[in-house]
């Protein structure tokens, strides 16, 4: 077994040259992503081995583009389809939601969609409000689509290979402010089943879940707060929908108490998703109220002070994790 290390941009790359390698009905479709590789040179290289007959610039109309990719799906072809960010979903939310969502329901499944839609998600390089959202949340909400972020450059491409092969529309969100995270990588770029969650440190005072970037953050607070002698647990769902709930129950019946933290929506996201479960199925295991740290309930802001204090930081989950111990 060969491994490597990799960015995650680099992993993603890999993943996308191998299955198109060994599928032919696979495609790429979107903005800029043939012979430039992409505004993220995630698909570079792709254009020059498998042309233009199966990877496709498109025009600046994601309602156009995304909407061939869920006519591709239906067709037999398995189109991977790159939405330079998450906050673009505005202009084609109808082919989301009323198709590529539902084609399989209306058809009573007798029609698969084997579609992903990659994009961005993600603040912290002051992009400003329209290209910073983390809308995982919200996609989770929508019956029918499978929800991905990944926080490592070995999950980022094991689980993006297993998102191409599902027969069911996967958003795969990946968080811009990782692309250049390097990690361990097997050089198979082995797949990773959809809706495993991973336990990244193990503890047994506090369950911390945090997904994608944030997941980063809660190990740093976890490694301060050990100097302290909290012992924090801290799980990475990976997959957002469908959410390991088993796994994130199981570790709050050993540790009696949960934080989450998410750069999601404040409101009726994934960290209430998530404290919704937990309250279900462990109540009785609790010895504090769960609590949540989501960034506000504001557009993320411009001026690179206040978009740094809009994000949850490790210092900020230190403190609430110190304040849920003594209570």
């Amino acid at each position: 077994m060969v491994e490597q290390i990799l960015t995650i941009r680099q992993a993603l790359n890999g993943a996308l040259h191998q299955v198109m390698a060994d599928d032919d009905t696979i495609i790429s479709i979107g903005e800029d992503i043939a012979e430039s590789g992409g505004v993220f040179q995630v698909t570079e290289g792709l254009f020059g081995k498998f042309g233009a007959a199966r990877v496709i610039d498109t025009p600046i109309s994601e309602t156009a583009f995304v909407g061939m990719g869920v006519g591709a799906a239906m067709t037999g072809l398995k189109p991977v389809v790159e939405l330079m960010f998450c906050d673009f979903a505005g202009v084609c939310f109808d082919q989301i939601m009323n198709q590529a969502a539902k084609v399989q329901f209306l058809s009573n499944g007798r029609i698969a969609l084997p579609l992903v839609i990659r994009t961005t998600m993600g603040a912290g390089d002051g992009s400003g409000a329209m290209h910073s959202a983390s809308l995982h949340g919200l996609f989770a909400s929508i019956a029918g689509l499978t929800v991905v972020c990944p926080s490592t450059p070995a999950d980022a491409a094991g689980l993006l290979k297993a998102a191409i092969r599902c027969d069911d529309p996967v958003i795969f969100m990946e968080n811009k402010q990782l692309y250049e995270l390097e990690g361990l990588v097997v050089e198979d770029l082995p797949e990773i089943s959809l809706g495993k969650a991973r336990t990244i440190r193990g503890g047994t005072d506090i369950t911390i879940v945090a997904a994608s970037a944030m997941a980063h953050r809660a190990l740093a607070a976890a490694e301060t707060l050990s100097a302290s002698s909290i012992s924090v647990e801290v799980i990475d769902p990976r997959t957002i929908k469908p959410l390991d709930e088993a796994a994130i129950v199981s570790s709050v019946q050993k540790t009696g108490r949960l934080l989450v933290v998410d750069e999601g929506a404040a409101f009726a996201g994934f960290a209430d998703a998530v404290i919704a479960a937990v309250g279900e199925q462990a109540f009785g295991s609790l010895r504090a109220p769960p609590r949540k740290m989501c960034s506000p309930d504001t557009p993320v802001p411009y001026a690179p002070a206040a978009e740094q204090r809009w994000l949850p930081g490790s210092n900020d989950i230190v403190k609430t994790v110190t304040d849920m111990m003594g209570a």
